[in-house]
């Protein structure tokens, strides 16, 4: 089951379970879709692989299920990003 993160964990910005830009790699890191797209390119700086929309968790559910309310505000190496964006930014997800 998702998290639901409650921050970007480059910029920290905050990203309520109704977010709509709030952008999720498989391994569920968390960034706004600022971030995902204009710096990283939908290249993740921590495993490479590529961006998605997270889903909104149903209000209905929460209360059985929670978000996190755990920050991570982990600002990103860019060096390192580019580097990752270099060698991932023109394959397809599937072909990373």
């Amino acid at each position: 089951m998702l998290e639901i993160r409650p921050h970007c964990e480059h910029c920290g910005k905050a990203l309520a379970n109704t977010s709509t830009e709030a952008m999720i790699c498989s391994f569920e890191c968390t960034y706004c879709q600022a971030c995902a797209t204009q710096i990283f390119k939908n290249v993740c700086p921590s495993c490479g692989g590529n961006f998605e929309k997270r889903p909104i968790r149903p209000s209905k559910m929460v209360a059985k299920y929670p978000t996190s309310d755990k920050r991570l505000h982990l600002p990103k190496d860019l060096t390192k990003a580019l580097q990752l964006i270099e060698k991932y930014g023109h394959l397809k997800p599937e072909e990373r």
